[in-house]
């Protein structure tokens, strides 16, 4: 095994040393955002065609086989990407783009990580797939390094700090267990699975002479909420209020009730005897960037306790240090905590691989046989995974996600300032999940392609608004760039309008 990387896997979060600076990088020119006066006006003008005349034969060529053999269910632009190093990318043409948009949240160290590289190279030599009918190293490293770290950081139903040796005597409140699936939707159905099995059981504790698997049983209901988006599966899809993904596959699952991200008064009749999961996403990502708060969390943990539904955090574009904190909700009371947290995206930063972590009282049903998966958990998945968290869990790279998360929002805050006419007032999300709302809806996607055509990649996100979920080692100088093509490219919109 190489030396470093033996290193990496061995010491794993506690003694290695960070390897993120050599992506990062800062600027010491431009002015600190509090400072500024008027928007960035330097990229106004296209520096990135995309019309026909600009597409070379070569890259048509290529196009047209992708229109020949590939499912067109994708709107992509008319280049091609070749390769990456950092929060840039490169197309076929030779063309810069900073990505602003991370393979939609995914790629937390950026692109062609010399670290991730050496993992992958020396774990794929010696174990790429083993299937989930035998043990591998990997699994249970990454299952306890992401339960320690909840218990560290506070999640779950713990509290930030709760140690993992308590004094003689104590012991922590509850355990978890995990489960790996190759996607967020697969975790997502896994989650949805074990809730609805975990319903008939309290069903049947609770209804005298009855087993979970009595056909009365009626406490197989979910709840969801609007503009969410947890997965395009049959089953995460019939929880994902939008009717352009739902309409071309009805009928969907039976049972599914829809409430108001942050309004209370529905809760009573909306999660029941009849619920047996509600599902949520902290921070909405695909939906618009809209954060649930904190007291409509404390009154839905509260409903979900009093009927005894499963309370599911999907965190799979917010979790994982995206916000700041391990989880979106890290830092609140442990009485808006979740049952479940569903997670994918970054964890092996682009590698696929989802998880399920639950709380003990929750996966207690679970035994061989009721859930599974050929390749979730394998063991390259599983080091990069244990690799990839072990890097972001790093105290000075947690402290360089706020510092330079919180630069972005000073720039961002200004947006607004500068475009009343076109922006809503506030910057949405927290840390590295940003979005910017429109007035008009026919804004945010003019938006995208425009500073697409000027070098930077960033996503919509609803109907309204913008998404910005740069890779977390991303610098100031990435920031100052990315802020300044969208202040140009919002001048170009206000002056249009």
């Amino acid at each position: 095994m190489h030396r470093n990387l033996g290193r990496v896997l061995l010491r794993g979060r506690a003694g290695r040393s960070l390897r993120y600076s050599s992506t990062v990088s800062e600027s010491t020119s431009r002015p600190s955002a509090s400072l500024r006066t008027a928007p960035s006006t330097r990229y106004t003008t296209v520096s990135h065609p995309e019309d026909a005349s600009s597409v070379p034969a070569s890259v048509k060529a290529l196009l047209d086989r992708a229109n020949a053999y590939v499912l067109p269910v994708y709107a992509r632009p008319p280049f091609i990407l070749s390769h990456g190093k950092g929060a840039y990318v490169w197309d076929t043409q030779g063309r810069k783009y900073l990505d602003f948009s991370a393979g939609i949240a995914v790629n937390a160290f950026g692109h062609g990580d010399e670290g991730l590289a050496e993992v992958m190279a020396t774990e794929a030599k010696k174990l790429l797939h083993t299937s989930n009918a035998f043990h591998h190293q990997w699994s249970p490293k990454l299952a306890e390094l992401l339960v320690t770290l909840t218990q560290q950081e506070g999640g779950l139903g713990w509290e930030t700090g709760t140690p993992l040796n308590p004094p003689n005597g104590t012991t922590t409140t509850h355990g978890a267990k995990v489960f790996f699936s190759n996607s967020g939707t697969e975790a997502n159905e896994g989650a949805l699975k074990i809730a609805r099995f975990v319903g008939k059981e309290r069903w049947a504790a609770k209804t005298s002479g009855k087993t979970w698997d009595d056909p009365s049983c009626d406490k197989y209901e979910l709840v969801c909420f609007e503009h969410a988006f947890h997965g395009r599966s049959m089953g995460s899809l019939s929880v994902t209020m939008n009717p352009k993904y739902q309409k071309p596959f009805e009928p969907l699952l039976p049972g599914v009730k829809v409430g108001k991200l942050n309004v209370s008064e529905d809760l009573d009749k909306l999660v029941t005897e009849k619920t047996a999961a509600v599902i949520l996403e902290p921070i909405q990502g695909e939906g618009g960037i809209n954060v649930a708060d904190i007291d409509w969390l404390r009154k839905l943990r509260k409903r979900c306790d009093e009927t005894g539904a499963v309370l599911i955090f999907d965190e799979i574009q917010c979790g994982l240090f995206r916000t700041g904190t391990l989880w979106a909700h890290s830092a609140y009371p442990v009485d808006c905590h979740p049952d479940v947290i569903t997670m994918a995206k970054p964890l092996a930063n682009g590698y696929p691989i989802g998880a399920v972590l639950l709380r003990d009282s929750i996966a207690e049903p679970m035994t061989a046989g009721t859930h599974g998966t050929t390749f979730g958990g394998s063991p390259l998945a599983c080091a990069l995974g244990h690799y990839v968290l072990s890097r972001l869990s790093e105290r000075a790279f947690v402290r360089h996600i706020e510092e330079t998360s919180g630069y972005l929002e000073e720039r961002l805050s200004l947006l607004p300032q500068w475009f009343p006419d076109v922006l809503l007032p506030s910057i949405r999300g927290r840390g590295f999940i940003r979005g910017l709302g429109f007035k008009n809806v026919a804004h945010p996607g003019r938006l995208v392609e425009m500073a697409r055509e000027r070098g930077v990649l960033i996503l919509s996100a609803g109907k309204d608004a913008v998404r910005l979920v740069p890779s977390l080692n991303v610098g100031r100088e990435e920031v100052d760039l990315a802020v300044d093509v969208l202040e140009s490219c919002l001048a170009n919109i206000a002056s249009e309008s």
